[in-house]
């Protein structure tokens, strides 16, 4: 089962290999966001050096149990472990796009944001949401956020409130039909004869990790590449022991584990234990 100091010291190692080596190296991707999935799914299933695409796959399938796509989140899905979103960003600190999925704390197997496939493809009812967040310039990956949500989503309560409010006040509209959808509605037969619809969709956002973590990390403009991963205590304490004990003895100048204390998404004024792993070259 793979997680994310897997992932980090995958990519500890291999931080030499750029968005344009993965993206042209074997065919697999055509453009530079396809191209950081790749990365990312290679990174967590150390399938990056296998160059026979059969094996390679064999490998994948033992380690995800389901692969979305920009339609269908989440991106990735590790067999009894974490759901990871991928976001490729051209500027360091512009927002993140979500677009109609709000920010997610947790992935839940009821929501009706995913596919029924992504449902059934394991016995599950609550995943960790990871979201790798990648900034991108030219052909190279700058920097690499590895954020669990709950370290800066608030819970889906917050967010549902906003969207069943808004479904609602469309709903009041006298001589309109309104047909639900996955979205935030459809008002159908907007004009009187019937021809004109309004598809009312969600487009979210939400800042930066540069931004939200800067009292706790400072982008490096001198850095080649910068990794961070950042997780409340409690998940860094639940993983495997000896994947805790080779990154902490991990002999790298260039390597920094720091417990930090991160404002609570659902109450700023309380702190939660957490760990900040920052890789920086």
């Amino acid at each position: 089962m793979s997680n994310i100091l897997k992932a980090f010291i995958n990519i500890v190692n291999t931080y030499q290999q750029n968005i344009s080596t993965v993206t042209s190296g074997n065919n697999r991707a055509n453009n530079m966001g396809e191209g950081l999935e790749h990365y990312i799914q290679d990174m967590f299933a150390s399938t990056n050096n296998i160059s026979d695409e059969e094996v390679r796959l064999e490998k994948l399938s033992k380690i995800y149990s389901y692969q979305g796509n920009k339609n269908n989140p989440p991106d990735l899905m590790l067999k009894n472990s974490d759901a990871i979103e991928i976001k490729k960003l051209e500027s360091k600190n512009s927002a993140i796009a979500l677009n109609s999925s709000y920010p997610k704390a947790k992935l839940y197997a009821n929501s009706p944001m995913i596919t029924k496939a992504c449902k059934n493809c394991e016995a599950w009812t609550t995943k960790d949401m990871l979201y790798a967040i990648g900034y991108t310039h030219q052909s190279s990956l700058k920097s690499l956020w590895l954020v669990y949500g709950d370290c800066f989503c608030a819970d889906k309560e917050t967010y549902e409130r906003i969207k069943e409010t808004i479904s609602s006040g469309i709903t009041s509209i006298e001589d309109v039909e309104f047909t639900q959808t996955k979205e935030l509605g459809k008002v159908k037969k907007v004009d009187p004869l019937g021809i004109t619809d309004l598809r009312i969709r969600g487009m979210w956002h939400i800042d930066n990790p540069n931004k939200t973590f800067s009292y706790l990390y400072e982008y490096d403009d001198n850095c080649t590449f910068q990794l961070m991963a950042l997780l409340v205590t409690e998940k860094y304490n639940s993983l495997p022991q000896a994947d805790k004990d080779y990154i902490e003895t991990l002999n790298n100048d260039n390597l920094s584990i720091k417990d930090v204390k991160i404002k609570n998404p659902n109450n700023p004024v309380q702190l939660i234990d957490a760990k900040l792993l920052v890789f920086k070259v």
